[in-house]
């Protein structure tokens, strides 16, 4: 293993402001409204603001201030942050990002998690880039699916010297968490999915919430799931826009990181940090590849009877403007040992990037949970 400290050359930033300002524009949208996509006022003020205001210098310095490492497992070269906690009593946790996110959605909950108050429970945090994201490399073979990714993680785990440990995450997070419980759930001290990857129970009549949840995800499908079907179907072709304009690859991205929040959302800052990095690491095709890679998987996880069920302990959160938003119900058919369960007031896909206070509490509550009925 290797320290790593990010350190962009100064000729990629001069070259991103050029390519910002020569950017050619499509016309308005015949729409008053997000229907058609992210609207160009708002797509001409944030790169007016990326050209003319944004700071990537003072991110890379805020961000160097979390020890980073690379280390090569399976032939890759990993990207990971890794802050141990001072509490000799403190519990491993790998906090799996997601795309369009990275790393960095877990920046604000690293210190409270590693460094609490004497009588909240404490963690050694590792955070892990996915394959083709940020730092990490970029797989030149295909297989690099969600099984080889948490296999990855446990080597990576091993050589940190925490032979078990709590998995937690969200987007691909979660289903690479899962994965990890249906590989080696001997390694799990135990879960924590933001939210439950299952199906549907039909079992039994639903719920209201249910049926708001299912309405919810037909709506998403047909008006907002289209990225996905590309991503999983052609993801080199559209990454040569991607790759290519810095706007596009702009527009691509907020439009996720504003539809998918709860009000207030994130800051123009916090999209920008984000977008910023997938152009400097040019990991806009290598990290959408994933979806070619697991996305059939994942899908039938959502639909598919439960064969495969989880024993290890699992907490769940739930956050009101996630889709989909499945109830314990569902969640216990193949969870079967759900320690925790909570469903927040605020909050949306991003959990730990929108509510870094509750998502550090719900994995607080999920290792206390666990602690009570298994003490080490």
């Amino acid at each position: 293993m290797s320290p790593f400290r990010i350190d962009i050359p100064q000729p990629q930033l001069d070259d991103l402001r050029r390519r910002l300002a020569e950017t050619r524009w499509p016309e308005r949208e015949p729409v008053p409204d997000w229907s058609q996509g992210i609207p160009l006022d708002t797509m001409r003020g944030l790169c007016r603001y990326w050209m003319q205001e944004y700071d990537w210098r003072a991110t890379e310095r805020r961000l160097n201030q979390i020890p980073q490492f690379h280390t090569t497992i399976d032939g890759l070269p990993i990207h990971f942050l890794h802050v141990r906690s001072p509490r000799p009593d403190a519990t491993p946790v790998v906090l799996t990002h997601g795309w369009p996110g990275a790393f960095l959605e877990f920046e604000q909950v690293i210190a409270p998690l590693t460094d609490p108050p004497h009588d909240e429970s404490a963690f050694h945090v590792v955070v892990p880039s996915l394959p083709g994201y940020a730092f990490s490399g970029k797989p030149a073979t295909t297989g690099w699916g969600i099984e080889r990714i948490a296999r990855a993680w446990c080597e990576l785990m091993t050589r940190l010297d925490y032979p078990r440990f709590l998995a937690a995450g969200s987007d691909w997070g979660t289903s690479i968490s899962t994965s990890i419980a249906l590989q080696q759930p001997e390694r799990l001290i135990g879960l924590h999915l933001v939210p439950p990857l299952v199906p549907p129970d039909h079992s039994a009549p639903f719920t209201d919430a249910e049926r708001a949840s299912l309405a919810d995800l037909e709506e998403r499908t047909s008006t907002g799931s289209g990225y996905s079907a590309i991503h999983g179907t052609r993801p080199q072709t559209v990454g040569y826009g991607l790759t290519d304009s810095p706007a596009g690859l702009a527009a691509w991205i907020a439009e996720k990181l504003c539809t998918w929040t709860d009000d207030p959302g994130l800051t123009r800052d916090q999209i920008l940090d984000n977008v910023t990095l997938y152009w400097l690491t040019r990991t806009a095709t290598s990290s959408i590849r994933l979806y070619w890679e697991s996305i059939a998987q994942v899908s039938r996880w959502f639909t598919a009877a439960v064969d495969d069920t989880i024993d290890v302990p699992t907490g769940c959160t739930v956050y009101p403007k996630e889709v989909p938003r499945p109830s314990r119900r569902w969640a216990a058919r193949r969870f079967t040992n759900i320690v925790h369960w909570s469903e927040p007031t605020r909050g949306g896909h991003f959990a730990a990037w929108e509510q870094p206070d509750l998502f550090v509490a719900d994995l607080r509550a999920t290792d206390h949970a666990i602690r009570s009925t298994n003490p080490p």
